[in-house]
């Protein structure tokens, strides 16, 4: 058992790295996600910012976790695009031709989601910085913020897995990512709630971005987080494991 799961792990190490060597090879993928995160961003607070009104004076600090949502709903369908493109390549029938662990080549680009995003989130963080975001957070709410992300990062990329397996065309494989990148716009990332006619406020307040970016947004600044944290969670792990399942039965399926 222990050799096996030894095996397991090193054939996932090798299919991580050769997955992030397509990343180092086109940087562009990860500068495109940016771009628009950081364009919005950039339209947002000094375009738009001084007409919204909210509960502080540095709009960038309200503004930035939906932005960070945006990218990573974004980045999440390069995952697919390079999932379907190994697909039809005939990729991982080589790979299962070969004696490595059989869904290493699946979790290598699952992982190499997890890093690719991750660094996304820090240019644009790094971004706001520039144009005035201050945190007083602490290392362990920086750490919870961290966790949260990582965790909507894994959820979306299981989401993201499914249509790479399935779909029939490179359009159709990226395509499912646009509803995600504008869920934003119906939550509290850029307006409260409270300014929203009461049906779309109550789709708003009970959908999963609001949650995260309220969690986010209140660890960020000190506050007490309350609720929201939890109900965070409970969407980031329920939309991973409803996510995997479906992915890996779609996985076996092509791999059978």
């Amino acid at each position: 058992m222990e050799t096996a799961r030894n095996h397991f792990f090193s054939d996932m190490g090798v299919m991580l790295v050769r997955s992030l060597r397509h990343i180092t090879r086109s940087m562009d993928t990860i500068i495109t996600v940016c771009l628009t995160p950081i364009a919005m961003m950039l339209l947002f607070v000094y375009v738009l910012g001084g007409a919204i009104q909210v509960d502080t004076d540095n709009y960038v600090n309200y503004l930035l976790p939906g932005i960070l949502l945006m990218a990573i709903a974004s980045g999440i369908a390069y995952t697919a695009f390079r999932l379907f493109m190994d697909m039809q390549r005939g990729i991982f029938e080589r790979f299962h031709s070969m004696p490595i662990a059989r869904s290493s080549a699946l979790w290598g680009h699952v992982l190499t989601s997890l890093v690719s995003n991750a660094i996304s989130v820090v240019v644009i963080i790094f971004v706001a910085l520039i144009m005035g975001f201050r945190s007083s957070a602490g290392i362990l709410s920086w750490l919870a913020v961290a966790g949260i992300l990582m965790l909507v990062i894994l959820a979306l990329t299981w989401v993201a897995v499914i249509p790479g397996l399935t779909a029939k065309s490179v359009d159709g494989a990226s395509a499912f990512s646009y509803p995600l990148i504008f869920l934003p716009f119906i939550s509290s990332a850029f307006v409260p709630t409270e300014s929203m006619p009461s049906v779309i406020r109550t789709f708003a307040e009970n959908q999963p971005v609001t949650a995260i970016v309220n969690a986010i947004r209140s660890l960020l600044s000190e506050q007490p987080v309350g609720n929201d944290i939890w109900v965070a969670l409970a969407w980031c792990f329920g939309i991973t494991v409803v996510a995997y399942i479906f992915a890996m039965r779609a996985y076996k399926r092509r791999a059978a």
